[in-house]
């Protein structure tokens, strides 16, 4: 059968979402403010919080969603977000501005688990809960066509950053799909012996992790595909994986409620654990919460289903926020890649929150 391209259920059409600001902070820039007491007289001046991006509010929120929100993706110049959810579709949104909803893909017929944006931010990869994947062009609004292979959930997904573009899947299924996005099929699939729930490549492409439910995480020779190392430390289910911005390091998140990261580089000593991040615990919940690293590796923050945000530094494991405002556990948490101290969650209470860090 060849490869489906119809157009996307009420793609790029008009839709009854809102957002709205969840701050009274003026919306400009830092000023200072005259204050008056209760006899009338003038008072003291306060200064207000120095903003740090260009948002128009400090936080904003996003509403629209009918399901819980699993995946929340900036894509990589940071002007643009995805969101999946339970809803079966996924929901274009801009950064800046009114962070209006431009566009909503459907054609899933199961949650949306996890999204990854092309490296020219012209498409969107999807991995459901319907056992497939999908590649949507956000030119056209098209779904490009349909990946098909998995037979259990599609957990996981993560896009190759160099050379030709390569989709790694991770499925309940115990399989890690190799696709190329140009066909419908899989390239491969290597076989495992418990289901995948997170996935990452390395930056060369030579390697790619993966986490289960046997909360080990492998490194994986993808030309022999046969395990190259295993890092044990996680006492349940690895949920997330992302390698660092410098390459260096691999970052973990499981159900043990820590986040851990990790020296993936050639020589590097047989325990290759770093340093633990807690704070961020998993709730009952058990979802498949995700951790990131910010653009310089620096920070690192994750999800938690107590209905925050936890961000770390990175070299020091202190924890330097603990953000407030969801209502449910915080599925997917990013950073936007530009300038500005931006960062995006997504949670099982419908909602996105975008927002800026002190600085």
């Amino acid at each position: 059968m060849s490869a489906e391209k119809r157009l996307a259920s009420n793609s790029f059409g008009t839709s009854q979402l809102v957002k709205r600001q969840k701050s009274s902070v003026d919306l400009g820039n830092s000023k200072a403010v005259s204050t008056t007491n209760a006899n009338g007289a003038n008072g003291a001046l306060i200064q207000a919080v120095p903003r740090t991006s260009g948002l128009q509010a400090p936080i904003m929120e996003l509403t629209g969603h009918n399901g819980e929100v699993f995946a929340a993706r900036f894509d990589p110049a940071g002007h643009l977000i995805a969101s999946g959810s339970m809803d079966r579709s996924i929901m274009l949104w801009r950064t800046y501005g009114q962070c209006e909803n431009y566009g909503i893909l459907t054609g899933h017929r199961g949650a949306i688990l996890d999204l990854n944006w092309s490296r020219d931010s012209n498409v969107i990869f999807s991995a459901s809960a319907d056992m497939t994947l999908a590649s949507w062009d956000l030119e056209s609004g098209l779904r490009i066509r349909r990946h098909e292979g998995h037979e259990e959930v599609v957990n996981c997904l993560a896009v190759s950053k160099r050379g030709e573009e390569m989709l790694v899947s991770g499925s309940d299924d115990g399989y890690i799909g190799l696709w190329d996005p140009r066909q419908k099929r899989a390239l491969d699939f290597i076989a495992t012996d418990f289901p995948i729930t997170s996935v990452a490549i390395a930056e060369a492409g030579n390697e790619l992790y993966s986490g289960g439910i046997d909360n080990e995480i492998k490194a994986w020779d993808m030309r022999k595909q046969a395990v190259v190392y295993s890092m044990p430390g996680h006492t349940d289910t690895v949920t997330s994986l992302e390698v660092s911005p410098d390459t260096q390091s691999l970052l973990s998140y499981s159900h043990d409620g820590l986040a851990k990261t990790w020296d993936i580089r050639p020589f590097a000593p047989v325990d290759r654990q770093i340093r633990s991040f807690a704070g961020a615990p998993a709730g009952l919940e058990k979802n498949l919460i995700r951790a990131c690293w910010d653009a310089k590796g620096s920070k690192i923050a994750a999800g938690s289903g107590d209905g925050t945000t936890c961000v770390w530094e990175s070299q020091s494991a202190k924890l330097l926020y603990k953000l407030p405002g969801h209502k449910g556990t915080v599925n997917d948490v990013r950073f936007a890649l530009g300038e500005d101290s931006i960062i995006v969650s997504g949670s099982s209470d419908r909602t996105l929150l975008l927002g800026e860090l002190a600085s």
